[in-house]
């Protein structure tokens, strides 16, 4: 099944992952727009909610499910203006418009575990975290030793709350550590004052830098466990293992020597352009990521050499896939595209 956006490139789309009363609900953007879909039963996919942002010039790059006080849905967006909407589903309204980065904003994602913290990864070389309840910027990553230029993607650890990877336009991986400035985030949460007022942390110093997994643009990386998989314009997504090394003189601050391990590698053919997003279910059995020609690659990530369940691709379907999301149970694929549609594909099941 299909769904117009209009005639604007849908860059972003999410499942609510985070709650289970809401997990038929997909959300995209478009230009100023955000939109809010049910997945029904059999193939059927209804319009809930349309936000239009009020600066007629945003164009939306990305969006993340929340939950806000009392349980209620939330929705963060942002994108070429770099304002970072927070959307309450239940009210229809913006709670919070958080400004801090120096220009668009390329991925927001949303803490495991702690549903409040919220990442931002901007065209600025920074990364900024965001506790959504109180409205202050928690923490800063950027500076002596972050990236050169714009930050493309990033994640929270799965397992580890205190741990983030990020990538960007300067072929590099970080892997940074919040575990020291950890009271600055339980600060964040009982925050009274002015946001203005809260204590910022500066984070210059990642854990660990890599320039070796790609030669070009990285935009799109997902934790996998304690690996990580991570894709560029070289037609296939890598999935490898960082090794940490602790660093060899006492109280240096500077990211310390590590090595890289290359586990198995994704082709993706046809995927040689940037800003094309891959997603995996909420357990992390399969991923699917599209390509320039309008074709999905669902791939199972349980198997190894690696294992393509499915090429998904429709005769009206010939432009760039922008991001794929999974539903919870891998069910369900939602792919967007460059000529403002949405597409709908259901998993069958056969019996013999």
């Amino acid at each position: 099944m299909k769904v117009s956006e209009g005639r604007k490139p849908v860059f972003g789309g999410c499942f609510n992952t985070i709650d289970p009363r809401y997990l038929d609900m997909f959300a995209s953007v478009s230009g100023n727009r955000v939109s809010v879909y049910k997945c029904e039963p059999g193939g059927a996919t209804s319009v809930v909610q349309l936000f239009l942002d009020e600066n007629k010039e945003e164009s939306f790059y990305t969006v993340a499910w929340m939950r806000g006080q009392h349980g209620r849905p939330l929705l963060a967006a942002s994108g070429s203006s770099g304002v970072i909407r927070i959307i309450d589903c239940w009210r229809e309204r913006v709670v919070h418009s958080f400004i801090g980065h120096g220009g668009s904003v390329n991925e927001v994602r949303v803490h495991p575990s702690h549903p409040a913290l919220l990442l931002s990864a901007g065209k600025d070389e920074s990364l900024r975290l965001w506790n959504t309840e109180t409205g202050v910027c928690v923490a800063i990553m950027s500076g002596t030793d972050g990236h050169r230029n714009e930050v493309l993607s990033a994640d929270f650890h799965p397992g580890d709350e205190a741990i983030i990877a990020s990538c960007g336009m300067d072929s590099s991986i970080r892997v940074w550590s919040l575990r020291e400035c950890w009271h600055v985030v339980d600060q964040s949460g009982s925050w009274t004052d002015l946001p203005s007022k809260f204590p910022t942390k500066l984070l210059q110093y990642p854990l660990y830098v890599v320039c070796d997994v790609h030669t070009n643009y990285i935009d799109c990386l997902r934790w996998y466990g304690d690996f990580i998989l991570t894709k560029s314009v070289d037609n296939e997504v890598i999935l490898w293992r960082w090794c940490h090394k602790p660093a060899t003189e006492p109280g240096s601050t500077h990211p310390a020597d590590g090595t890289l391990d290359i586990l198995q590698r994704y082709p993706v053919p046809e995927c040689g352009f940037w800003f094309i997003k891959f997603d995996l279910d909420l357990t992390a059995n399969i991923m699917a990521i599209g390509n320039c020609v309008g074709k999905v690659y669902v791939y199972d990530l349980q198997s190894s050499p690696p294992i393509l369940l499915s090429t998904l691709s429709r005769k009206d379907c010939k432009t760039q896939i922008r991001q794929t999301a999974v539903s919870h149970d891998g069910r369900i694929i939602m792919s967007c595209d460059d000529d403002g549609w949405l597409w709908r594909w259901d998993l069958v099941t056969t019996h013999d």
